[in-house]
């Protein structure tokens, strides 16, 4: 049975009363448990909705992604990929960490693809009877590490709560007739109409993927980001929010440096800012006007 196929069906992971419980959601705002209770969302402890072996994530897959940064619609005639090691899952509510020696933490909105059953060597077409469901997910970096990590992306994009998932996993809807829209502190900043931006869907990236990496259930396949990934300051709420799969809530919060100087330290070098602080020229003024109303130093400077 095709993931595509409905109703749709969301399940979510809490924990209640110390364990972890898997649960429906009605609606946004109820969760229905197995024997038939009805709780709050709001009230609800969320985990992340699967459990992976790998966190798998493509590079440049998004029209306006590439203009933005190479002034290509499609900079690679195919995706490529690089891996988030499992201690970067985070969830819904979750925080997210800016180390005190880094400035540069951007967010990515995207959907994430759940793979179902192990899966090797598919076709495209046979991909979506592999999938569990989708989710939208929040593909974090610290771009202080550009420097050194450019390659492998290992601690921009794989540190500690770098891959923020759920509220749930949802079957039953087609993600390329959704939207996606990032908020900042509640100000649109991202904006996509997946189907029409999204180079490559999720059957594509897991039949390549799959030709010769097992994919295991639980795993995840990010799909990438449309335009405009920008930094943000502590105390920000992220959130991305994809049509009919949900809303992820996200706050930015700080924690000490690492005691340990060894290794290659943050950098604010001139391809750091390139990266972390995109191209203006080449996205929508409304993304640029939003982040910076949303800024919470700017605020505090009218203010005082």
């Amino acid at each position: 049975m095709s993931v595509l196929d409905g109703p749709r069906l969301e399940k979510r992971l809490i924990r209640l009363q110390g364990q972890p419980v898997w649960v429906t959601a009605l609606d946004s705002d109820t969760l229905l448990l197995e024997n038939g209770t009805e709780i709050p969302a709001e009230q609800a402890t969320h985990l992340a909705p699967c459990l992976p072996t790998k966190i798998l994530c493509p590079h440049l897959t998004y029209r306006s992604r590439g203009i933005e940064s190479r002034n290509k619609p499609q900079p690679t005639p195919e995706p490529t990929y690089f891996m988030k090691p499992i201690t970067a899952l985070n969830h819904h509510q979750g925080e997210i960490f800016r180390p005190a020696d880094c400035q540069y933490l951007n967010y990515e909105g995207e959907f994430a693809a759940i793979i179902g059953r192990e899966t090797r060597d598919v076709t495209p077409e046979e991909a979506w009877d592999h999938i569990a469901g989708f989710a939208p997910a929040l593909d974090m970096g610290i771009h202080d590490f550009r420097d050194t990590d450019s390659g492998s992306m290992l601690r921009v994009k794989g540190s500690d709560g770098m891959c923020p998932i759920g509220p749930g996993i949802v079957s039953g809807v087609d993600p390329r007739e959704q939207t996606l829209r990032t908020y900042r502190n509640g100000e649109l900043v991202q904006e996509a109409n997946i189907g029409e931006e999204l180079l490559w869907g999720p059957d594509y990236m897991i039949a390549d993927l799959a030709r010769h990496i097992t994919l295991m259930p639980g795993d995840i396949v990010l799909t990438g980001t449309p335009c405009h990934s920008r930094s943000l300051e502590i105390g920000d709420i992220i959130e991305v929010e994809i049509t009919k799969l949900g809303r992820l809530s996200c706050t930015v919060a700080s924690r000490p440096s690492p005691r340990a100087k060894a290794g290659h330290q943050p950098t604010n070098s001139d391809e750091v800012r390139r990266v972390a602080l995109g191209n203006d020229d080449r996205v929508p003024d409304r993304f640029k006007d939003n982040y910076r109303q949303a800024s919470r130093s700017l605020q505090k400077e009218e203010t005082s």
